[in-house]
């Protein structure tokens, strides 16, 4: 799969900032209730925080007092303190972690539910391994940050603002001293900060193309080895993974910088504070548990912007993720609904009318697929496509099921445009029966069921008769409810093909469509299909793509393709009669003339 020009990492435009954040408060939304009550949880454990400096001051003055009871009463104030605090700590711990493990699962769904939606022109750009990588490895990050980071941020926040309030009521003086400093911290945190941001988006980057590359060879394993490109491949994800490893570590290298330079400047004021308040307390200005709980809270007010500067690395990484994300979520789909779609005649007869249509895929704006073509398929009629590799032919099926919009021209279901049409609307009067047949890691039942998943188990088995494949399902281990493995790896091509059939067989849906339907079978299978693919034709429109001309000698007509223009039409006989490339491609395949 071709990979999207902004997929390089180096080339992508990075934010500066964790505005991107802001991307979480729709998700946040829905728990208002539950995040009053988390930031509640968090403002009391941080009161509390700052009023165990005060029990301290009190014990250590209280050493000099002569009321004995009134030393027990400091102690027992300063164990209650602490035990709430433990409580108060434990409560907001479980609450936030739940929250966040909420809105990450309500993310993923909502990402998921956006990028299954988004039609082909998305994934002709982007590697489905990225996609995935931005759904686990991102929402992982995201996680680690709402579950953990922003809480632990808001409390230092708190701890810094009111610790800096409760040391300016124990010494103005001090207080002064340690507030010269503050500046000097952030400098670092600030520049080295926006650094860190790019890095953490650069790494994030690398890691999607790792998980990308990863998935694309894992997925064509057996073609991998048969073409002994193990090596190879295994180099190509080497390479990405280092790349992954080398944003990695100049992440962390900065990070590293800025924390040994943030904890440095801060403690290096608190010993120099440390120091006036001594001599303070030797000249009888402060006492010494004042200068304790001014210590403390000056420890705590350093902790708190030593946390903060740690967070704040965190929370670049989660913006980087969130900005990802979103960039997802508010991705422009190439076929979109209309506000106000036309619905459907119902039911649905199947008339299939092409009027003018040209089309150029999205990756190949300059090729043409389609060039102005024009034809009517009337319902319940079958209607053979034939010609060369390239045709156009494929291109017609993907139109109908708006996989695609043609880029001029205009296609109709039952006289009603399927541009203005709802795209559900549209696939579910469709069935398909792809060329490359795709079967799911599930038992066989339940692949045929993906047709029409209320269906019944006696009517899956008469659409697997139908598309002879009862005899090889019932002589599986365990009959239709044996697992097939990941993409049928268990099946034969033809197998594969059979199932894929016989879940078209169970949509029984008004327009058949069928690419290369019988490619994968041998000819007494083939025999059998074609068989059932006429009984199920007689009542349906039906659209048969094939390459080899046995499969649609009964067609109504015939419509043959080259260069993406209908070049000639008719029933079988009277094309081979009339020569021209149809009659090529007989001869080629047939003994008679």
């Amino acid at each position: 799969m071709a990979r999207n020009d902004n997929s390089n990492p180096e080339e992508r435009e990075k934010s500066k900032t964790v505005g991107p954040m802001r991307g979480l408060i729709p998700y946040l939304l829905p728990y208002k209730g539950w995040v009053a009550l988390t930031l509640l949880a968090l403002i009391a454990t941080a009161g509390l925080s700052l009023t165990l400096p005060l029990a301290v001051r009190r014990v250590i003055d209280g050493f000099n007092a002569d009321d004995i009871a009134l030393l027990d009463q400091y102690f027992f104030a300063a164990l209650v303190i602490a035990m709430l605090l433990a409580l108060g700590t434990g409560l907001r711990y479980y609450m936030v972690t739940k929250l966040g493990e909420r809105v990450v699962s309500d993310i993923r769904k909502a990402v998921f539910a956006r990028v299954i939606s988004l039609s082909s022109g998305f994934y002709d750009t982007v590697m489905s391994g990225e996609v995935l990588s931005r759904i686990t490895t991102d929402t992982t990050l995201i996680l680690s940050v709402i579950g953990s980071s922003i809480s632990v941020a808001l409390r230092n926040v708190l701890l810094f603002f009111g610790g800096i309030i409760l040391m300016l009521f124990t010494s103005a003086k001090l207080t002064g001293l340690v507030l010269l400093i503050v500046p000097m911290v952030l400098i670092p945190i600030i520049v080295l900060g926006r650094r860190l941001r790019n890095l953490s988006r650069e790494n994030q980057d690398w890691i999607a193309q790792s998980s990308g590359s990863a998935s694309e060879a894992l997925l064509s394993v057996q073609t991998v080895q048969a073409f002994t490109h193990e090596k190879l491949s295994s180099d190509d994800f080497s390479a990405v993974t280092e790349r992954a490893y080398e944003s990695s570590k100049a992440r962390i290298g900065t990070r590293a910088v800025m924390t040994v330079i943030v904890i440095f400047l801060i403690f290096t004021g608190v010993v120099g504070v440390l120091w006036v308040g001594a001599r303070d307390v030797r000249a009888d200005i402060m006492s010494p548990g004042a200068l304790v709980q001014f210590v403390i809270y000056a420890v705590m007010t350093a902790g708190a912007v030593g946390a903060l500067s740690e967070i704040w690395g965190e929370l670049q990484r989660a913006a980087g993720a969130t900005e990802r994300l979103v960039e997802l979520l508010n991705t422009d789909d190439p076929v979109q609904d209309q506000s106000n779609p036309v619905a459907l005649p119902c039911p649905v007869k199947g008339e299939v009318s092409f009027k003018g249509v040209s089309f150029h895929y999205p990756t190949r704006p300059q090729q043409s697929a389609l060039n102005k073509v024009s034809f009517t398929v009337k319902a319940g009629e079958t209607v053979a496509l034939v010609g060369p590799s390239g045709a156009g032919k494929s291109t017609i099926l993907q139109l109908i099921q708006r996989f695609y919009d043609p880029s001029s021209g205009q296609i109709s279901l039952d006289g009603v445009d399927v541009a203005q049409a709802e795209r559900t609307a549209v696939r579910g009067a469709i069935a398909l029966v792809p060329q490359d047949p795709v079967i799911f890691a599930m038992s066989a039942r339940e692949n045929i069921r993906f047709g029409r998943p209320e269906a019944s188990n006696a009517e899956v088995e008469v659409a697997a008769k139908a598309a002879a494949a009862h005899e090889f399902l019932s002589a599986l281990p365990d009959g239709y409810d044996t697992y097939v493995g990941e993409r049928g790896v268990m099946l034969s091509g033809g197998q594969k093909q059979r199932i894929a059939i016989a879940r078209a067989i169970l949509r029984d849906a008004p327009l058949l469509l069928l690419d290369e339907a019988t490619s994968a079978l041998d000819a007494e299978s083939e025999r059998a299909v074609q068989q059932a693919v006429e009984e199920m034709s007689e009542n349906r429109t039906t659209l048969i793509v094939a390459h080899r001309l046995a499969t649609v000698k009964r067609a109504d007509r015939i419509l043959v393709f080259e260069d993406g223009k209908i070049v000639a039409e008719g029933t079988h006989e009277a094309l081979v009669d009339e020569g021209g490339l149809y009659a090529r491609l007989a001869r080629l395949q047939f003994t008679e003339g």
